[in-house]
């Protein structure tokens, strides 16, 4: 599955889930202020620690043309001081509270995390009430930020074959669906950007009334609240109107691109419409669209895996992605890399075969409760973590859902059955809703690109 985040949340959730423990349960409780900041807060006292993230319904996707990346660039700016924390200093005084922090920007959210000692959480609550109103935004350091961001484009993207392949297939596939752009933003709207377009966007989306605080950790649930309004309640509320829909045209046939880049090994990238659990008109369409990815390439034991590379060795990796949980409609995705002596267009038949198969036969009860076992333990496995249990919260309720979705998932999981899964592959993995990128890969050249600045993340 292709990353959606921009920041360094991918590098701490996997030592997050690394730390083990058997998940707590315990019901989230809500509280909301006056001037619109919600505060959710899950008690979980294995250890004496605590997550506190703060999220902003703003990312990658509220953007339009000729803005692109003003997200991810304020996400860099927020670590560059107000008058009462100058520039270095939220970062310094975490760490000096045995703390680690950082932030991500995603299509439908930016997010900032701190975890620390639950003695702590104060530090925490104090430095990011006073950023959320009250950032200098210095021309100067817009500057240096900017040219970081342009650098990590560069690096990230522009010389990076199968993810610029992937931000051609994602402006194909979508038309006015705004996840057609990409998080970091079209190189154009970076070099024109002004620090002026980051103050309009900061002042408008950083407001109590556009946030949700989440806090998971030992601590209790009143005790958290008070705290919050001590810091946070002050804080004046922002007119923000309802955002527009933003729905996507009807696609009306196959589209397909070749995206021409330097790359050792050609690059396949498939993707039908679909919808998340937000736009489905039938609620059970989005979990039986999870399963069926599972199906497809859920581990070792995967059709994919057993098929394609292992069985006929046609592919390297073969892999499916699916969003569940995302604001807008979504795409299934199927990216694989060809092995070598085949073609991308060999390699696409034989996926077709895999997926013709999943229309016509029935996935055995056996094959069903393997699959089904593997998804509810992947997620519990995530819930394992005090950090990931705030970032499922945070995300849902961010995008406009419910956070009891994350206690209804396995249940729903286990309703889903072999006819429900081919249902929606009949409905949804068909030819007029399909996008189709190849990476041609061109010779490597010798002249690498000289090493720039790189980002906090």
């Amino acid at each position: 599955m292709r990353i959606q985040l921009l920041g360094f949340v991918t590098l701490y959730l996997a030592s997050a889930l690394a730390g083990g423990g058997a998940f707590a349960s315990s019901q989230v409780q809500e509280f909301k202020m006056a001037n619109g900041l919600k505060v959710l807060v899950k008690e979980d006292h294995r250890a004496p620690i605590v997550v506190s993230q703060i999220w902003y319904k703003v990312g990658g996707s509220y953007e339009h043309g000729g803005t692109t990346g003003v997200s991810h660039v304020l996400e860099h700016m927020m670590f560059k001081g107000t008058k009462k924390y100058p520039a270095g200093e939220f970062s310094r005084i975490i760490a000096e509270n045995g703390g680690r922090e950082n932030a991500f920007t995603g299509k439908d959210y930016s997010a900032y995390f701190q975890q620390l000692e639950k003695s702590r959480l104060k530090v925490s609550f104090e430095m990011e009430a006073d950023r959320m109103r009250n950032l200098t935004l210095p021309e100067d350091e817009f500057k240096k930020e900017l040219a970081v961001v342009i650098e990590e484009r560069r690096m990230r993207t522009e010389d990076k074959a199968s993810a610029l392949t992937s931000e051609q297939f994602d402006a194909t596939a979508y038309t006015n669906n705004p996840y057609h752009q990409p998080i970091i933003g079209w190189m154009n709207d970076l070099e024109n950007m002004q620090v002026s377009d980051v103050r309009q966007w900061y002042k408008k989306y950083y407001a109590p009334n556009n946030a949700t605080l989440v806090v998971v950790g030992d601590v209790n649930g009143e005790d958290v609240f008070n705290l919050a309004k001590k810091y946070f309640s002050k804080l004046k509320p922002s007119d923000i109107a309802p955002t527009k829909p933003r729905l996507d045209a009807e696609q009306k046939g196959e589209r397909r691109i070749t995206v021409k880049a330097p790359a050792r090994l050609p690059y396949l990238l498939m993707g039908y419409k679909v919808p998340s659990y937000k736009t489905a008109k039938k609620d059970w369409e989005p979990y039986a669209l999870d399963v069926l990815a599972y199906v497809l390439s859920g581990g070792g034991s995967s059709r994919f895996s057993k098929s394609l590379v292992r069985k006929q060795q046609i592919a390297v990796s073969a892999d499916t992605g699916y969003g569940i949980f995302s604001r807008l409609n979504e795409l299934f995705l199927i990216d694989a890399t060809p092995a070598a002596g085949y073609s991308v267009q060999q390699l696409e038949a034989a996926i077709n075969k895999e997926i013709k198969k999943i229309k016509t036969e029935l996935v055995s009860a056996k094959e069903l409760e393997r699959i089904k076992a593997q998804t509810i333990a992947a997620k519990v496995y995530e819930k394992d973590s005090v950090f990931y249990q705030a970032m499922q919260i945070g995300m849902l309720e961010t995008v406009g859902l419910d956070w009891s979705l994350n206690d209804e998932y396995n249940k729903r999981i286990r309703q889903i059955t072999a006819e429900q899964i081919q249902k929606v592959a009949k409905k949804y993995l068909i030819k007029d809703t399909l996008t189709v990128a190849v990476l041609d890969p061109q010779p490597l050249t010798a002249k690498k690109r000289r090493a720039g600045p790189v980002g906090r993340h």
